[in-house]
């Protein structure tokens, strides 16, 4: 019998071959200053294509959206053209590859913004955590709040990243809308402090994300886009004093647009899957009408557990897809792992990134 978990699923229109996704891994690999990727993502990408669904990579939507050096875009003509190498490669090896759509909102530093200026926000609140930069870690800058007038630009600064990526040969794309960047930062108390149709009531709070799906759903199709959510997740220095309430109403909300996935980070971004009291995952899955995707710290025996009892359609794998290019073939037959090395996760060449074997080596 084949196990659930290495059998086909259905998300919208993008028929995976098996229930195991590659989480969106920020590696800090492309080019500084035009954002495209290289040679090196079409090998890194294309020996992971045995999996159901690649999540690449979070790509800033504008060169506003960037938040850490050397990660990608999908804007210009050129990070079009350096992504359309990658997607065929993984194509030509029967996978399906999605781009995760990034803006990082307050997570940022001068450094990196067009002109040196302020990040944006929904307010003028530093997140007082570190961001990567030519310098290495350093502490993110207090930003600027968006002007109400700016909200159309953003939700076509969506739409538009959303367009270039078909252009570039995605089968689909995943909002992120999770782990404290602009997005979630609209929707979390802790972080917006808006006093006009975009803060104070709940309804107010999730106008821009809806405004994003509806501008991102009508550019290319609700059945080929994602979404990511991480409602009790504190990374990134983001808070909610209501995040059951708030995301019961946020997934009610997504549900009118027949969303190809749900992507939830169940607990703390890479960190623990325990929850507070009131916090509820099964309340907020069994509110989701699509395919649900589950991330956070699946090991083999849990990914087998979730898929075959029912609680997830797809299984989100991040860190042991660095190390293991051949995850699923590994899962299959319940190999040992490689270990990854932690010092080459971000930033630097080929090593620790295209240089792992597989099993066959």
């Amino acid at each position: 019998m084949t196990e659930k978990l290495f059998t086909p699923v259905t998300l919208g229109a993008i028929e995976a071959a098996n229930r195991i996704a590659m989480a969106p891994l920020t590696r800090n690999r492309a080019d500084n200053d035009t954002g495209e990727v290289s040679d090196m993502h079409v090998d890194y990408y294309s020996q992971r294509a045995s999996a159901g669904l690649l999540i690449t990579e979070a790509a800033q939507i504008s060169a506003e959206g960037k938040g850490y050096f050397q990660t990608p875009g999908i804007y210009t003509d050129g990070q079009v053209a350096a992504w359309r190498k990658v997607t065929d490669a993984v194509h030509a090896k029967g996978g399906k590859i999605v781009i995760q759509l990034w803006h990082v909102g307050r997570i940022s530093h001068t450094s990196l913004q067009p002109n040196g200026q302020a990040p944006v926000a929904p307010s003028a609140l530093n997140a007082e955590v570190k961001t990567f930069t030519t310098n290495g870690f350093e502490a993110t800058s207090t930003p600027r709040a968006l002007d109400a007038a700016e909200m159309e630009r953003i939700v076509y600064d969506y739409a538009h990243a959303a367009e270039m990526a078909m252009r570039a040969g995605f089968d689909g794309v995943e909002v992120h809308a999770a782990n404290g960047y602009l997005l979630d930062q609209f929707l979390k108390t802790g972080a917006n402090k808006r006093e006009d149709d975009y803060g104070g009531s709940l309804e107010n709070r999730v106008r821009l994300l809806m405004e994003v799906m509806a501008g991102v759903t009508d550019a290319i199709g609700a059945q080929r886009t994602g979404i990511r959510l991480s409602p009790f997740s504190p990374v990134n220095g983001i808070t909610d004093a209501k995040a059951q309430e708030t995301f019961e109403y946020v997934i009610k909300g997504l549900n009118r647009f027949g969303l190809a996935y749900l992507h939830l980070v169940e607990g703390t971004t890479g960190g623990t899957r325990t929850l507070a009291e009131g916090e509820d995952l099964q309340a907020l899955r069994a509110l989701f009408d699509g395919a649900y995707m589950v991330n956070n710290g699946y090991d083999r025996d849990m990914a087998l557990d979730a898929a075959q009892s029912g609680h997830a359609d797809m299984i989100a794998i991040g860190r042991p897809f660095i190390a293991n290019p051949d995850l699923v073939a590994r899962f299959k037959q319940d190999a040992p792992l490689n270990e990854g090395d932690s010092k080459t996760y971000y930033g630097g060449g080929r090593e620790g990134f295209t240089d792992y074997p597989t099993l066959d080596r």
